[in-house]
């Protein structure tokens, strides 16, 4: 395919070179987009009266129909394209001749890829947002579900204190709320029109900005055309964005792979989620969640990648900036793939509802409960605290816990205890009475669970 700036040259270009300046490889999946821009382009320069009118509505025709080809596999990418531009544009001079090489007036490949960019990842982000919502979800049934399943707390993954498995996956739900608030924040930044930047000084035509801006769905048209072509604050707020989504999964993934271990036991994978050994015929492997875990650091390097690609740039544009596509295109791939996989897994999971109780049996999870009893009692909670720890002393030499030391053992050590103190410890108590908003307590999840239902799951409910 020739070259559409090959009028400057005296040679063609090195075939190697070629291939190391070609991006129609990864970036013809914005074929869509180039060519919905393209249409809303020369729409814009025969309203203005640019080009003819009437040569307007053959282009733009012909643009749908190459959009029909491409969709139908009538038409399929040259590989040999320089990109997705190049290749429909020559597409168009090829069924159109002359009237086909009109349409890049007042335009440059700087601010059609810019646009292109921009609204592919508008609608990526919309899928992501989806997808990130069918997971909150799942996790809402999920909590919903086990209201009343006590299980320990862990700080430094040292058992702390009594909540419920509803409390623990509605954490992550919180996680996952404000990813998608990023992405939304995201969307709205990216959602100016850069259009019309030309190369980088806009044009001489009496463009209509406004125009392109509006009907490819942007709020305003960027205000700077420097900015227009250079800007790539948007891909790496995006990778940003989608970084810690994924990090977000990850440290879930990394307690299911705990929960579903013969240490923990808390939980088990569905058949249909998992994977065996080739050797070891009793293993059943939680390889979903320790890819998550991987692809994790993928999506982290491509932030990295876009970040450093950018550090050093002088404006305009510079080619560098081609790299920006692999990389974002990749964190999008991944994390919807990553959602997409998650969600069902959890959904159906097994929940071993007797094995989280007798963990919370363990451990002294109550010890701040027995602390406080003793400060309604009047006690300062320093005095409190260190009987308490006495107490937890004494059971670990003697083999109890606090729940079955004898109560001789607690009044050797304060004449607050009474025959109460087991109710007050016992851990459905400990749970149940921390019903701050917030906290564990069935009724403060449940509350949390009708917030997240009414605002965060609505639309997808309605």
């Amino acid at each position: 395919m020739a070259k559409m700036w090959q009028g400057r040259f005296k040679k063609e270009l090195n075939e190697k070179v070629n291939d190391f300046n070609s991006s129609i490889s990864f970036d013809s999946r914005m074929y869509r987009q180039d060519i919905q821009g393209s249409i809303i382009h020369v729409k814009m320069l025969g309203k203005q009266g640019i080009i003819d009118e009437k040569d307007s509505k053959i282009i733009a025709k012909e643009l749908a129909a190459i959009y029909d080809d491409l969709e139908s596999g009538a038409l399929r990418f040259d590989m040999n394209a320089e990109d997705v531009h190049m290749f429909i544009e020559q597409a168009l001079t090829e069924r159109l001749g002359d009237l086909g090489k009109k349409l890049h007036t007042a335009r440059s490949r700087n601010d059609q890829v810019a646009v292109d960019l921009r609204m592919y990842l508008r609608g990526e982000i919309d899928v992501i947002v989806g997808l990130i919502k069918k997971l909150i979800a799942v996790l809402v049934e999920k909590a919903e579900s086990n209201l009343n399943t006590v299980m320990p707390g862990y700080t430094h993954l040292q058992r702390a204190q009594p909540i419920t498995f509803a409390h623990h996956l509605m954490a992550y739900v919180e996680m996952f709320k404000r990813d998608m608030v990023r992405l939304f924040n995201c969307f709205d930044n990216m959602n100016e029109c850069p259009l019309g930047a030309g190369a980088l000084a806009t044009t001489t035509y009496p463009i209509d900005r406004e125009f392109t801006a509006e009907y490819l769905g942007f709020k305003n048209p960027m205000q700077n055309s420097l900015d227009g072509v250079s800007d790539r604050d948007y891909c790496i707020e995006l990778a940003s964005a989608i970084a810690t989504c994924m990090m977000h999964m990850s440290r879930l993934s990394e307690e299911v792979v705990m929960w579903s271990s013969w240490e923990f036991k808390f939980i088990e994978l569905d058949d249909a989620y998992s994977t065996g050994s080739s050797i070891m015929p009793q293993k059943k492997n939680p390889d979903i969640c320790e890819l998550i875990r991987g692809k994790t650091g993928r999506c982290i390097g491509n932030l990295t990648t876009l970040l450093s690609m950018m550090k050093g740039l002088p404006l305009a544009y510079n080619k560098d900036m081609q790299e920006d596509k692999e990389a974002i295109f990749d964190s999008v791939d991944t994390v919807k793939l990553c959602l997409s996989t998650l969600a069902p897994m959890l959904a159906t999971m097994t929940v071993n509802v007797e094995n989280m109780s007798n963990a919370g049996k363990k451990g002294f999870i109550n010890a701040t409960d027995c602390a406080d009893y003793l400060v309604k009692k009047g006690l300062p909670f320093r005095d409190a605290y260190k009987i308490t720890g006495t107490l937890v002393s004494v059971c670990i030499d003697g083999g109890y816990t606090l729940d079955n030391l004898p109560i001789a053992e607690y009044k050797k050590l304060s004449d607050k205890f009474q025959d109460d103190i087991f109710d007050a410890i016992s851990l459905q108590k400990c749970v149940d009475e921390r019903k701050v908003t917030g906290g564990p307590a069935p009724q403060a999840v449940a509350k949390h669970i009708e917030k997240i239902r009414n605002t965060v799951l609505n639309d997808e409910e309605d």
